[in-house]
């Protein structure tokens, strides 16, 4: 019997095959496929399933496809004592076809098919193993997404004003009316909460609650950028409104957070969490700018972000499935293919040139610098650059480099064919896949001319993250803890801001405390004195009285007697 991650590997290889294949065509040709059935008319307005088929959606359909393959592959050996592993393979399955869903919807009722089940499925995933750290990741990640689910549902009933919900029909040629930048604002705050942005970010580093290999397809090609998905084939509509500009803020305040934050964090996940985080910065920024073709290279980030995560997870899965970073070192010396695989992923990260990263990232960075952006948004642009770089010889100082850390006890090596396969796999995406798409999607380079000083400077502060990052861990080793001398400074940049505290605790004291206040003077006081008990009270004690005056007891009988002799004297005289 062919096992079911051998299977599933097999069919979604197959699909990403037959996806890419028809994305080129489809380039070649300039052909899109737009198919519709109407499901009712209401007002004038029909409601219909749509379907787009063009190289975009092609491309981007057999990147996710890819991707899950691999993960489904590596899931094989990573959940292999797990006994619900059916089950799992069936969620991610569920989690691929709402992308898929996403991918091929131009139309906004039928893209909320996919954006639910987006959230819907990322929350069962989440919280996969049942603990209670899960549960409050996997709560924190559906209340954060159900924001964007909203923002969609108001878009939806905005865009009954245009007379149908196709958007493409109408992103090129907007109507000039009021509701239309509140349309925008409401599609780009959807968007938001899905790419974890400023203030809905502490979700993503919080979802590394799920199993390592959802990570490798959730967090790097799938749920975050649905969000700079739907903002691509937004970005006509959004061109000189104000909620441009907000983005291009909150954008480059995520990606310089995320990547002080990763530079603080001891665990491997989040650290690539928060770097997947910064990234997602970047692509949603240089949206911002109105160049909608530049973030569409985010595949190429899938590519190696996923390898990141699975890598990890070798790691993890090796050292008693420790996930601090502290208690590594030396890795690659007993697992050289995966030391070699996280090495490449890292580099790739960093913008290397040549490898997947440097032809979407270099050219953002200098598409960027020649925009007319503000002095705030480029020193982002150029500290988060530098910060890319110093985490990532972080990690690679203290994970794979570096004195060994772990017990006597051990059994570290890459012995694992099932798990190592896959690796080997995106690794060969991690090298080539930035310059085939820089090929396929610019045909015509950019023209970009810039002073040597802008032109070197994506390098110069790179090589500077890099020297910091690896001398000052060296340093760290020998030297007394700077960290508690600079306590509040060194909490603040490591907890993002405060950023979980303040979507969690934050939001949910003024409502809690204002509901207990109401409970207890309230429902439990006030109105139950005057309400449903005092009325209670007061039934049962004149009862009680009325049952006395009817017991037939003589003493009640000649009181009465007494009590009616003096009414009529009174009344007499």
């Amino acid at each position: 019997m062919v096992s079911m991650y051998l299977s599933s590997m097999l069919f979604l290889i197959s699909g990403s095959l037959s996806c890419v294949i028809l994305s080129l065509l489809c380039l070649k040709s300039g052909q899109a496929w737009f198919i519709e059935w109407e499901l009712l008319s209401l007002n004038s307005s029909s409601v219909a399933m749509t379907l787009i088929l063009d190289w975009m959606s092609f491309m981007f359909l057999g990147f996710v496809m890819f991707i899950s393959s691999m993960v489904l592959y590596y899931s094989g050996e990573y959940m292999h004592g797990d006994s619900n592993m059916n089950r799992f393979m069936y969620l991610v399955l569920a989690f691929v076809m709402s992308m898929g869903f996403l991918i091929i919807s131009p139309n906004l009722i039928s893209i909320l098919l996919g954006w639910d089940g987006l959230g819907l499925v990322s929350y069962v995933l989440v919280i996969y193993y049942q603990n209670e750290k899960s549960a409050n990741a996997g709560m924190l990640t559906a209340l954060s997404n159900r924001v964007g689910d909203v923002a969609i549902l108001l878009a939806i009933s905005l865009f009954f004003s245009c007379g149908g919900w196709n958007f493409l029909f109408y992103v090129e040629n907007m109507p000039d009316k009021e509701f239309v930048g509140l349309l925008c604002g409401l599609v780009v705050l959807a968007a938001m909460t899905k790419s974890a942005q400023i203030p809905f970010s502490a979700w993503l580093p919080a979802a590394m609650a799920a199993p390592t290999p959802v990570s490798a397809l959730v967090h790097s090609s799938t749920l975050v950028t649905a969000g700079v998905y739907l903002l691509i084939r937004f970005s006509p509509a959004l061109e000189g409104r104000l909620c441009q500009t907000v983005l291009l803020l909150l954008s480059s305040l995520t990606m310089f957070m995320a990547g002080l934050g990763a530079n603080f964090e001891y665990d491997l996940k989040k650290i690539i969490a928060l770097s997947t985080l910064s990234q997602l910065g970047v692509m949603m920024s240089i949206l911002s700018l109105g160049y909608a073709d530049l973030p569409f290279s985010s595949m190429a980030h899938a590519l190696f972000k996923a390898l990141l995560f699975m890598c990890a997870g070798a790691v993890i899965h090796s050292v008693k499935d420790y996930q601090d970073i502290r208690m590594m070192g030396g890795l690659v010396y007993h697992m050289p293919l995966t030391g070699m695989c996280m090495n490449l992923a890292n580099l790739a990260l960093c913008g290397t040139p040549f490898l997947a990263g440097f032809y979407s990232k270099d050219m953002i960075l200098e598409v960027a610098f020649m925009s007319p952006i503000n002095m705030v948004s480029f020193l982002l642009y150029a500290l988060a650059t530098g910060l890319t770089v110093c985490y990532t010889m972080r990690l690679v100082y203290y994970s794979l480099s570096g004195d060994f850390n772990l017990g006597n006890l051990y059994s570290i090596s890459d012995e694992g064919k099932i798990m190592t396969n896959p690796m080997i796999g995106l690794s060969v995406g991690a090298v080539f896949g930035g310059a085939s798409l820089a090929w396929l999607i610019f045909p015509c380079p950019y023209m970009i001319c810039m002073s040597p000083v802008f032109k070197m400077l994506a390098l110069i502060v790179s090589v500077i993250g890099g020297v910091l990052g690896y001398l000052l861990n060296l340093n760290a080793v020998n030297y007394y803890l700077n960290s508690l001398k600079h306590y509040k400074m060194v909490v603040f940049s490591g907890s993002m801001w405060f950023m979980p505290f303040l979507s969690t605790y934050g939001v949910s004291k003024g409502f809690l405390g204002s509901g207990e206040t109401y409970q207890s003077a309230g429902d439990m006081g006030w109105s139950e004195y005057y309400g449903g008990q005092g009325i209670y009270s007061f039934v049962m004690n004149s009862s009680k009285t009325l049952q006395v005056f009817q017991d037939n007891s003589m003493k009640i009988y000649m009181l009465s007697f007494l009590l009616w002799v003096i009414v009529l004297v009174f009344v007499v005289f």
